[in-house]
């Protein structure tokens, strides 16, 4: 299979349009991790070969990796560049092996010129997939092509990684990002309004701000929750309201530990839908846009990467999750009934 998770950056499809370097918003906690990223396209292959970027979720690191892809593609518009995430790789290199198509799936990633390679971690374990990324990476380094990399811990903090892997990704360079200060989570959250056009007062900017600082997926879910609100309801953004409305949030609630299936589960029953259904290729309008929620869900109250929601709902391309949590953030300025089914949702899943 090609597998349609990863990009050929010949057209931007597979990459967020979003996740440029303009929209990155630097701070104290990235400014290195940034200043790497935006020396790597400017000399592919030349700079920092790797570029091993680590750190929590939520925090940046796949904006970066699509920033330098987007970027490649505009400088250097005949190199091929590949994102793709480490979950989608093994399951392309499974499908390769299944249908004896092993040498389309090394074409596919050693004949280009720029490697983007989302959570490294998720290899952990896997000695086969080891064993064929070495190949890529040691086929790619040798001809001077790129390969910027992606995990939640450094190298030496995966256990399990081969010992030649982890040697090869300190050959460039391994740079960090830490959790956002106020001063930039303040940043993001102006920018953020900016770009929705959502007039927010500075001092329930500040408020959300020193409320929510644990990653920046979290911080933009709550801006969002308190527009959608006020558009919904005709009514001026305050701090007031925005305690009001971020409770849950603010209060650090605890979620219980579930597994991905199990999560599932409880929003399929909840949204009256069966676990199929949402996984399925039906088109029907309720049972679509139940199927968005679910994933927005899904990245409100996860980890996962959008690659890894795409697998879990029926093996989907990861930019239809994208589409999903973009149209339901959008639905939830517009329609009363989305918004509150969204919060009530969400509220439910954390309580139970």
């Amino acid at each position: 299979t090609t597998g349609s998770s990863s990009s050929n950056m010949a057209d931007t499809g597979g990459m967020n349009p979003r996740y440029t370097f303009e929209t990155f918003v630097k701070g104290a906690s990235n400014q290195f991790a940034l200043a790497a990223a935006l020396r790597v396209p400017e000399t592919p292959g030349r700079s920092y070969n790797p570029l091993f970027i680590y750190g929590s979720a939520g925090l940046g690191k796949t904006h970066l990796l699509h920033a330098i892809g987007h970027y490649v593609h505009n400088h250097y518009q005949h190199d091929v560049v590949r994102y793709v995430s480490t979950e989608t790789f093994l399951n392309e290199y499974v499908d390769a092996i299944r249908t004896n198509t092993t040498a389309n799936f090394k074409r596919r990633y050693r004949d280009i010129d720029v490697l983007l390679i989302d959570d490294i971690q998720f290899m952990e374990g896997k000695e086969g997939l080891q064993e064929e990324f070495f190949h890529t990476f040691n086929s790619l380094h040798g001809a001077n092509k790129q390969i910027v990399i992606s995990s939640d811990r450094m190298p030496d903090a995966i256990p399990t990684l081969e010992e030649r892997l982890r040697g090869r990704f300190k050959w460039g360079l391994i740079t960090d990002i830490q959790p956002p200060d106020l001063e930039t989570r303040l940043a993001i959250l102006r920018n953020k309004a900016e770009r929705d056009h959502s007039p927010v007062p500075a001092d329930t900017l500040e408020f959300i701000a020193s409320r929510i600082t644990t990653n920046i997926r979290e911080l933009e879910g709550a801006l969002i929750r308190v527009t959608a609100y006020a558009s919904l309801n005709h009514v001026p953004i305050s701090t007031h309201m925005a305690e009001g409305l971020l409770g849950d949030l603010l209060t650090g609630s605890y979620v219980k530990p579930r597994t991905d299936e199990e999560l599932l589960n409880e929003i399929a029953v909840i949204l009256g839908y069966s676990v199929e259904s949402l996984r399925g290729k039906s088109r029907q309008r309720p049972l679509v846009t139940a199927r968005q929620t679910a994933m927005y869900v899904f990245r409100d109250l996860t980890d996962l990467s959008y690659p890894a929601i795409a697998r879990l709902f029926g093996g989907r391309d990861h930019t239809t999750v994208i589409h999903a949590v973009d149209k339901i953030q959008r639905l939830m300025k517009e329609r009363k009934q989305i918004y509150d089914q969204v919060t009530d949702l969400v509220q439910r899943l954390k309580k139970a």
